[in-house]
């Protein structure tokens, strides 16, 4: 499970990251989840920014990571990319 981002606050550490099993999915996402969390939050990265699942997430909480999600779209996409080329992915930690 390559982490590709880890958006760090005063409050919380999310991580973003990729399933070795997303190498087989076209859709560009992203799963997203603090620690302690089981089900992470899954959104796509594609077209458009959206959430395909709300995993363990609060509502506030997914409005939170969506709007990182925005913020580094570009960047995830990236990652992304690399990754389906079988590329090695430095992490991205952005403090806030």
């Amino acid at each position: 499970m390559p982490k590709v981002l880890l958006y760090i606050t005063a409050k919380i550490i999310w991580n973003f990251l990729f399933y070795n099993t997303d190498f087989h999915e076209n859709r560009a996402h992203v799963h997203v989840g603090k620690r302690g969390t089981e089900e992470l939050c899954k959104i796509w990265l594609e077209p458009n920014i959206e959430l395909a699942k709300q995993g363990d997430l609060t509502d506030k909480q997914v409005k939170e990571v969506i709007k990182i999600a925005e913020k580094y779209q570009s960047k995830l996409l990236h990652q992304w990319k690399q990754f389906k080329k079988g590329k090695t992915i430095k992490i991205i930690k952005i403090k806030e």
